[in-house]
């Protein structure tokens, strides 16, 4: 399979960070906030974009949000499939550790699987874990103005907050835009 969205070699780098179990676990601080927004919300779908080990799903049952069908992505699980489209799209975590090469990409692929609303969040500093090859495990640490131009591209941004949870970042809340068929769309 051609994949636009992860090279072979940081596949192999994710896979094995997701053997710590202490990695993938910023989902879990933000279940509260994603279970609020379903509430009011009343979506049914969720795809959780990066799932690593499932814990926004954990992290929503904790909160009684049980009624959803879930859809989790990870290219470092291949048993999940591909990414599926939902009411909502999380992508907690996940968009600091794309090879910057590939954002464009991921991006126009969370569009595209986004039917209703977004959920992201965004850490733009430094990670506390490095990957096997020496690098910081954030390959992208960028403030909140470089991310915005390369987001709205995509979405439309109905709320911003900053957030101090993994340490400095944003988390989001999107809708998508429709994308010009020049864009791929």
């Amino acid at each position: 399979m051609s994949r636009l969205t992860i090279s072979d070699e940081y596949l192999v780098q994710q896979q094995i960070l997701h053997q710590n179990p202490n990695y993938g676990v910023a989902s879990l601080s933000f279940a509260p906030i994603v279970a609020d927004f379903i509430r009011q919300t009343g979506v049914r779908t969720v795809s959780d974009y990066g799932a690593g080990k499932k814990n926004l799903l954990v992290g929503l049952k904790n909160t009684g949000i049980d009624a959803i069908e879930y859809y989790p992505y990870d290219p470092a699980f291949e048993e999940y499939g591909e990414p599926r489209s939902a009411d909502l799209v999380c992508c907690i975590d996940v968009l600091e550790h794309i090879e910057p090469e590939r954002l464009e990409e991921v991006l126009l692929e969370l569009s595209k699987i986004t039917l209703n609303f977004g959920f992201f969040s965004i850490h733009m500093g430094p990670a506390a874990k490095i990957l096997s090859d020496g690098r910081n495990a954030h390959l992208i640490q960028e403030p909140s103005s470089w991310w915005l131009p390369r987001l709205t591209k995509y979405f439309e941004i109905l709320h911003l907050q900053s957030h101090q949870m993994m340490g400095d970042g944003i988390w989001i809340v999107v809708r998508p835009k429709k994308i010009p068929s020049s864009l791929g769309g």
